[in-house]
C-alpha cells in the first residue's frame, strides 16, 4: 500500500506542467485555408445549381442546360479544374449505377449517378479515407415530379457549395491520406447514393475513418419561430452503433459507454477543433442520429460499419423545404437562394475544413487502448500501443464526468502509459495520437484491463 506522502509525491508529479501541459496549438496552414472559404464564391455556387431549374434523381440527363444530368457535369468540370492544380493528386468522375424500381420514389429502372473528386494521400502506407458529401438531387413537394422547378438551394446544394469549396482549397495541399469529395444522387429518393457508395467503400475494404454528411448548412432563420442564429449549427450522431456485435455490447454495458460510439467521438471531434479555428460557430452536440421523419446519407455508411455524421443547421425553414415555388397567403415558399445566409454557410464550411485537414494530417489514433482495473484506486491507469504509420509527438487523454456531454480536461504525455490522479469510477476517459502541430486522430474509448 503506498504511503500518504507517497501518494502525495506522485500526484505533484503528475499534476506537473510536464505532464499536465496542455499546448494547444494552432496550424497556420489550416488558419489559411479557412480564409480562402468565400461567401461569394458559395453564393455563386449554389446560383449554379440552382440555374438548372431542377436536379431531381430522374430528371433530364441529356441537356447541358436543365436537369440532374446537367449539373452533374458541370459539378466534375468544376472538379477538373481543381484537379489541374493539384499537380495530379485530385481525380475526379461520374459514378454511375443503377436502381431498380421499388413502387414508392423510383417507378422504373434508373440509371442515376454521384460525382466524386479523390485527393490521393501521399503516403502509400497510409490506407485511411476521409469522405465529405451533399446530396445534389432536390425536389419540390410531390417527391415524384422530376419536371416541376426544385431549385433546392438549401437543400442540398449548401452541402454541395461546401464540399466543392473545400476539394478546390484542399486540393492545393497534400495530405498523407486520401480524401474524397463527393456530390451523390438519389438522397431524396432513398438515400440511394449514398448506399452505392458506403456499399462499394465495404466491398472494397475501404479504411473510412470518418464520413462528414453536410445536408441544409445555409439557412439561419426559423418559420414559425422566427428565431435566426448564424452561430450554431447541429451535428448528428447515432448512439449505439448499428452494426455492435454481441461482445461490443457486452462491453458497452460493462463500462457504461452509450455515449461514447465512434460516430459520438467524431462529433466531439469536431467541436474541439471548431471551437479552435472557427470564430463565431459553435457545434450543438445532438444525440440522434437524425431529425424525426428525415434522413441523410451518413446513415448507410453507419450500416456498414463506418464512423458518419450529418452537419444541419440549427434552424430549419419549413417554408423553403420541399415545397413548389409559389407565393401563397403573402409567404413565399420554395427552396431559393435569397432565403440563405451565405456567411452561415461560410463558417460551416470552415468547420469541416477544420475537421478534415486535423484529422488527414494527424497519426492514426493508438491501438488496444484499455484502462486497468485491477485495484481499487482513486487514480486511473492507462496503457495503449503506437498507432501504426506516423509516429506520435504524444498523446493526450481526454477527461470528462460521466454526466458531461463533451471533453472537460486534456492532459498531454509522451509515453503510452499513464497514472492520473482522476477516479475510473468517476470520469469517463479517451486516448487520441497528437503531431507537433496538435493533429490529433478520433479518440478512443479504453476498455478494462485486469
Amino acid at each position: 500500500m503506498k504511503s500518504i506522502s507517497t501518494v502525495y509525491l506522485l500526484a505533484a508529479l503528475l499534476l506537473s506542467p510536464v505532464l499536465f501541459s496542455q499546448t494547444t496549438v494552432d496550424d497556420p496552414e489550416i488558419k489559411k485555408m479557412i480564409l480562402e472559404i468565400k461567401a461569394d464564391k458559395l453564393e455563386s455556387i449554389v446560383r449554379k445549381l440552382v440555374s438548372f431549374g431542377t436536379r431531381h434523381s430522374v430528371s433530364d440527363t441529356k441537356s447541358d442546360l436543365r436537369g440532374v444530368g446537367a449539373a452533374q457535369r458541370w459539378i466534375k468540370s468544376e472538379f477538373d479544374k481543381h484537379a489541374k492544380e493539384s499537380g495530379g493528386r485530385l481525380t475526379s468522375s461520374i459514378d454511375y449505377y443503377w436502381v431498380k424500381a421499388d413502387g414508392k420514389r423510383i417507378t422504373t429502372d434508373s440509371k442515376l449517378a454521384n460525382v466524386m473528386a479523390v485527393l490521393k494521400g501521399t503516403d502509400p502506407k497510409d490506407e485511411r479515407v476521409l469522405i465529405i458529401s451533399g446530396h445534389m438531387d432536390s425536389r419540390a413537394s410531390d417527391v415524384m415530379n422530376s419536371k416541376i422547378d426544385a431549385p433546392g438551394a438549401n437543400d442540398d446544394a449548401s452541402g454541395v457549395a461546401a464540399m466543392m469549396e473545400l476539394s478546390r482549397i484542399m486540393s492545393k495541399r497534400t495530405f498523407p491520406c486520401t480524401i474524397i469529395f463527393v456530390a451523390v444522387t438519389g438522397e431524396e429518393q432513398g438515400l440511394l447514393g449514398a448506399r452505392h457508395l458506403a456499399d462499394s467503400a465495404k466491398v472494397a475494404g475501404w479504411k473510412v475513418t470518418a464520413m462528414l454528411n453536410n445536408d441544409m448548412i445555409g439557412n439561419s432563420l426559423s418559420s414559425g419561430t422566427n428565431l435566426r442564429d448564424n452561430t450554431r449549427v447541429r451535428v448528428f450522431s447515432e448512439t449505439i452503433p448499428y452494426l455492435e456485435t454481441e461482445d461490443e455490447a457486452k462491453m458497452r454495458k460493462s463500462t457504461n459507454r452509450d455515449n461514447d460510439s465512434p460516430s459520438r467521438q467524431l462529433a466531439r471531434y469536431i467541436k474541439t477543433v471548431t471551437n479552435q479555428y472557427v470564430d463565431q460557430l459553435d457545434i450543438d452536440l445532438v444525440y440522434r442520429n437524425d431529425r424525426f421523419l428525415r434522413g441523410g446519407d451518413h446513415t448507410p455508411f453507419l450500416q456498414n460499419g463506418f464512423t458518419a455524421v450529418r452537419f444541419c443547421e440549427k434552424n430549419e425553414n419549413f417554408n423553403q423545404q420541399h415545397q413548389d415555388v409559389r407565393m401563397e397567403n403573402n409567404i413565399q415558399y420554395g427552396d431559393l437562394p435569397e432565403f440563405m445566409d451565405f456567411e452561415y454557410l461560410r463558417k460551416n464550411a470552415a468547420s469541416n475544413l477544420a475537421t478534415l485537414s486535423n484529422l488527414a494530417w494527424s497519426p492514426e489514433a493508438p491501438l488496444s487502448v484499455g484502462i486497468e482495473v485491477k485495484e481499487l484506486s482513486n487514480f486511473s491507469t492507462l496503457v495503449w500501443q503506437a498507432p501504426q504509420g506516423k509516429v506520435p509527438y504524444g498523446y493526450q487523454i481526454l477527461i470528462r464526468e460521466t454526466s458531461s456531454p463533451h471533453w472537460e480536461k486534456t492532459i498531454f504525455v509522451k509515453d503510452t502509459r499513464a497514472t492520473i490522479p482522476f477516479s475510473k469510477d468517476n470520469y469517463f476517459f479517451a486516448v487520441q495520437s497528437v503531431d507537433e502541430l496538435g493533429h490529433a486522430s478520433l479518440p478512443v474509448f479504453p476498455v478494462p484491463i485486469r
